[in-house]
């Protein structure tokens, strides 16, 4: 089992100053997670989206934190790769720089961007999205896989070489931001890592682990992405550890409804996140679950286990030992690698760094001892 940290950059009551300030916290979490045993984090890429994440330059945060480690794989979860955020050239350009400058240490994953705020702030064309990510994944692969580079697909390149090639040969491990069936599906049969977002927990992570590996067994050869294969299944964990489990389970919910508020309101078009920190989160998600199932059921729609799995809060806010006991059903479930959510908007910083100190000492040594 492996472990790393998920940065979304999130702030609640933002200001220019606190922005700065999550910023560094964020960096100090890091630096920390590998002192205490961390394989790695991962940081988002999102644009114009205040409050729900203030990560819009994933590649530089990232860098900074290579430059203050020397051992914690550095992961870009993910990279928005539709043509409108940034050329592939530039993408294959940034990562390979930061890969040999870091020393091998990169791990990259792609994604659609899909809020209509970023895409309408780049003019990104939502039809085409999805192919762009793809095609841009072929000739990133490409790039790295050859001296010299030529592309004629939606967009022409080359011929040319294009330096610097990274320290990992072929090339960085590959992710898939996966929140639904069809994404995880298209991971397994391109032979990428999956990075499986959201609040399910192990009951339907293991229904996607399965749907995965469906995907996996009917692959062909020509299916694959790459020459090099990763087949990791990563899973998000929110999570808040403290001694005192009813203050964990506290400060967690409230941290888990701000999340799934401030992405509401980009992606749904539901209200600003309340930004109070001592509103009731378990409260005010069960009322917001029931509003979303009133909407469905006005609509006719089918009800859908992933339609309110961001309301699920069985979630290890709490002590340590029950953060173990998520992990062993996670493993059960079929997960390589627990991403442990802390920074959610109304979570302090001294209680992300407790949480991280507790799961660096008293959670994942339990699974390094049984290995």
């Amino acid at each position: 089992m492996r472990f790393s940290l998920f940065f979304v950059g999130q702030l609640s009551d933002p200001t220019p100053e606190r922005e700065q300030q999550m910023l560094r916290d964020a960096v100090e979490q890091a630096v920390l997670a590998e002192q205490v045993g961390f394989d790695r984090i991962w940081a988002v890429e999102h644009h114009g989206l205040k409050w729900y994440s203030h990560m819009s330059a994933s590649e530089i945060f990232l860098t900074w934190v290579a430059a203050r480690t020397e051992r914690i794989r550095i992961g870009h979860g993910v990279v928005t790769m539709p043509f409108a955020y940034q050329h592939p050239v530039r993408v294959a350009e940034r990562a390979a720089m930061l890969d040999v400058l870091s020393g091998g240490r990169l791990d990259i994953g792609a994604g659609n961007g899909a809020s209509e705020q970023e895409m309408a702030l780049y003019g990104v064309d939502r039809e085409r999205a999805r192919s762009q990510v793809r095609e841009a994944l072929d000739i990133i692969t490409g790039i790295w896989e050859s001296d010299r580079f030529e592309w004629h697909g939606s967009i022409d390149i080359g011929p040319g070489s294009v330096p610097p090639m990274p320290a990992q040969r072929p090339h960085p491990p590959l992710f898939l931001a996966c929140s639904r069936e069809e994404t995880l599906r298209t991971a397994a049969r391109l032979g990428i890592g999956a990075l499986v977002l959201g609040f399910g927990g192990p009951e339907m992570t293991r229904l996607r682990r399965a749907a995965y590996d469906a995907s996996r067994a009917e692959r062909a050869s020509q299916d694959l992405l790459s020459s090099t294969v990763n087949d990791l299944f990563a899973v998000v964990c929110p999570t808040v550890v403290l001694d005192d489990a009813e203050e964990a389970r506290t400060i967690g919910l409230r941290g888990q409804q701000f999340f799934v508020e401030s992405s509401r309101h980009w992606y749904g078009g539901g209200r600003p996140p309340e930004q109070d920190p001592a509103v009731d989160g378990q409260a005010a998600l069960d009322r917001t679950r029931r509003e979303v199932l009133k909407e469905l059921d006005a609509h006719q729609v089918p009800f859908r286990p992933e339609y309110v799995a961001a309301y699920n809060t069985d979630h290890p806010y709490g002590t340590a030992g029950m953060a173990v006991e998520r992990v062993r059903e996670l493993a059960g479930a079929g997960v390589d690698e627990v991403i442990c959510l802390v920074q959610m908007g109304t979570v302090p910083h001294d209680v992300c760094l407790e949480t991280i100190r507790q799961w660096g000492e008293k959670v994942i040594p339990r699974f390094r001892s049984e290995r």
